[in-house]
């Protein structure tokens, strides 16, 4: 079981309050979004389409987020894929964030907060390349969600709208798969029985990763 990181706690809680889509829009579906989870402790025991996102890099605000409210350092733009740099309570950490260049919901036209995946080090922890992802809802209760890298399916655990990689062994080979992959597809289920797709184009990812990785040795 790896250690709880309090920068979960931080990244989850601002992202879904600085980037949440105003509530009237909302129809109720991202309920409870805003009360985001600490990356919780691995369980003992497993428990028509919407149009497509226009492509655009992760914003400003969301590297705020994912810094932990510090203010980040933008290392470069690699396709898709933002590297950058911060230091939250003087520890410096390195990330790379994306959003999805499509999304879809079953239903159709699901509402729900903003989505992205973040790849993490923090040298002062010793944590290399930590995926996690913001799906922008709470996620149905003890469900869990996928990721998939070519032919090869991740596992991954939730709470509240927040997923990690239930395998901690397998979590570098997933990101040495996606490095040399095309896409990352991301399903999962809302409380409220939404299913959702979303399609990361890891079009830049090595770069930034690299990247990072040169900045946070």
């Amino acid at each position: 079981m790896r250690i709880l990181q309090q920068l979960r706690i931080v990244v989850a809680l601002l992202i879904a309050a600085v980037l949440a889509v105003p509530a009237a829009a909302q129809q109720q579906e991202p309920a409870g979004a805003a009360a985001a989870p600490a990356k919780p402790a691995k369980p003992a025991a497993k428990p028509k389409p919407a149009a497509a996102v226009k492509p655009k890099p992760a914003t400003p605000a969301a590297a705020t987020a994912a810094a932990g409210g510090a203010k980040p350092t933008l290392l470069g733009q690699y396709g898709e894929w933002g590297a950058y740099t911060a230091s939250p309570g003087g520890k410096k950490i390195c990330f790379a964030i994306a959003k999805p260049t499509s999304a879809e919901t079953t239903p159709p036209n699901r509402p729900r907060n903003p989505a992205y995946m973040f790849i993490t080090s923090r040298p002062a922890d010793k944590v290399t390349d930590e995926v996690s992802i913001i799906i922008g809802y709470p996620f149905k209760s003890g469900s869990e969600a996928s990721v998939d890298v070519g032919s090869t399916s991740y596992a991954l655990y939730t709470q509240q709208d927040g997923a990690w990689i239930k395998n901690a062994a397998e979590e570098a080979h997933m990101v040495d798969a996606m490095r040399d992959g095309q896409s990352a597809v991301v399903k999962g289920v809302s409380s409220k029985g939404t299913q959702t797709t979303d399609t990361y184009s890891l079009k830049g990812l090595s770069q930034a990763l690299d990247r990072t990785a040169q900045d946070c040795k």
